[in-house]
């Protein structure tokens, strides 16, 4: 019997020679609300120079309709492991966007979500209440100033983020 799937593949170790040849299909938000920035950091805290965040922003889909791919965001991360996305502020209780995470060594990309957590609805999110109340943490960012907010993303270790499966 042959399998129809096809197996995942890591990003390679050159992603940023990619990056000078793509279309840039990141929509631009007519007035971005709040910034989320922070760093993707491996197992032992250092920074991951590598990875690929792609968000989906639920709040920007109406307003950016007339965008070639609306609602989403693509961002890579920095020689810092650093990484930035200019969003909307999601309805009370919703996540301020949904990320998939790509980067070298990883043979499968991470679905997660990032909440804010000064978010008066938190306690209403039906996704982060199937989530064990100890690692909810690791999926909300922390306000950093006006329409700031630091959210890492640690791929191993005590503090590893919360990645969802499905299927």
């Amino acid at each position: 019997m042959t399998s129809r799937l096809t197996s995942s593949q890591t990003i390679g170790p050159f992603p940023h020679e990619g990056w000078k040849w793509g279309v840039e299909a990141t929509a631009q938000a007519p007035q971005p609300a709040l910034t989320i920035s922070g760093a993707v950091l491996d197992g032992a805290g250092k920074p991951v120079d590598d990875a690929v965040l792609e968000a989906w922003v639920p709040a920007a889909a109406a307003a950016e309709d007339q965008q070639p791919i609306p609602a989403f965001r693509r961002v890579p991360s920095d020689a810092q492991g650093a990484f930035a996305l200019a969003l909307p502020a999601p309805a009370p209780g919703e996540p301020a966007c949904f990320v998939t995470l790509f980067a070298r060594g990883m043979v499968k990309h991470q679905f997660c979500a990032v909440f804010l957590d000064d978010d008066p609805g938190l306690a209403r999110s039906s996704l982060l209440a199937q989530v064990p109340e100890a690692r909810r943490a690791t999926l909300l960012a922390r306000r950093s100033g006006p329409d700031a907010y630091r959210w890492d993303i640690h791929l191993q270790g005590d503090e590893e983020t919360v990645f969802f499966d499905f299927c």
